[in-house]
């Protein structure tokens, strides 16, 4: 048979077309059914809190069910493999953080790997802050550092081996060379009482757990991890007037399973910056010390390949090894 050339290259035209009137289809389809947010730890405050309320008003905005599942375990990893091994299809997403990067280094045989997702959108962020006793005298973070420099033997507490909150103590000891002994509770209560009652001489903990602390008097802020000053805590510094280059984060941010449509990460992503830009859920979010900051998903790549890089060296240079 045979075919004129103009009309072969309508034909051909036309078919180029297709995949990209899919992908539209596929953005403009999405959601038709409920959607699943994993987060990879126990429900209770921080990073489930956050996912509840951002998964809430998706649901306003979706007209139907966005649900928070809990998935803990292997210090994140369960319910981050349980997404990997997910649909690509929008229906089931992860909410992260940081520990997304750390177990790339801190774990040698994961299950899965960061290539296994598509990043979608950064949500919040949100310091952790250095605390010492009421009873301390140090009153600064160039006085901790002198104090340490001293000969005293310091000890500094986390929620836990691998987390931010470790991790911040670790890479003050690097970049101020000096030294530290890692003391790691199963928390940041834990590690709160602790530090109230003297028994280490200083705790780096979420900014929701400090706040309350601070201003009840039960301990002494010093700085925060971030590389600005934090609004709730204004009057505090940050680590880096002192250090300079110092800068710590905790975030957290949606991540779809790899080949997941771009027009179907680009729907969530456009929703979920509008659900953050709500009035009611930022102060919501707010009231959790959590800075609104939305992203692209080519912001959120970059960010995640910052903190793999980032993290790496301060793993690696410590031998910090899982619990």
């Amino acid at each position: 048979m045979h075919i004129h050339r103009r009309t072969f290259l309508h034909l051909a035209g036309g078919a180029a077309v297709l995949p990209a009137l899919s992908q539209v289809a596929h953005g403009q389809a999405y959601p038709a059914r409920l959607v699943r947010i994993v987060v990879p730890f126990p429900p209770g405050p921080g990073i489930d809190a956050i996912a509840r309320i951002i998964a809430s008003r998706l649901s306003e905005i979706w007209n139907t069910q966005v649900i928070v599942e809990n998935r803990p375990g292997a210090g994140g990893n369960i319910g981050s493999e349980a997404v990997a091994r997910s649909e690509p299809d929008g229906y089931t997403m992860l909410f992260h953080g940081p520990g997304l990067a750390v177990s790339h280094h801190l774990y040698e045989r994961l299950q899965y790997s960061v290539a296994d997702f598509a990043p979608v959108v950064l949500t919040t962020m949100l310091p952790n802050v250095m605390v010492v006793p009421s009873s301390s005298t140090v009153k600064s973070v160039s006085e901790f550092i002198a104090l340490a420099r001293s000969g005293k033997a310091m000890t500094f507490g986390s929620p836990g081996t691998g987390t931010t909150q470790h991790l911040s103590g670790e890479l003050l000891k690097q970049m101020a060379t000096i030294e530290l002994t890692h003391v790691p509770y199963r928390g940041s209560p834990q590690a709160m009482t602790d530090v109230i009652a003297g028994r280490v001489d200083c705790v780096f903990t979420n900014s929701g757990a400090a706040v309350e602390a601070i201003r009840a008097g039960q301990v002494r802020g010093l700085a925060v991890t971030s590389a600005k000053r934090f609004s709730p805590l204004a009057d505090l510094p940050s680590i880096s007037e002192t250090v300079t280059g110092y800068d710590v984060s905790t975030w957290f941010a949606l991540f779809a399973p790899a080949k997941t449509p771009p027009a179907v990460v680009r729907r969530i992503n456009a929703d979920t910056v509008s659900a953050l830009h709500d009035a009611v859920v930022k102060q919501k979010l707010e009231q959790l010390s959590a800075v609104v900051a939305p992203s692209t998903p080519e912001e959120l790549s970059s960010l995640l390949a910052s903190e793999l890089s980032k993290w790496g060296k301060v793993i690696k240079e410590a031998g910090i090894k899982p619990e």
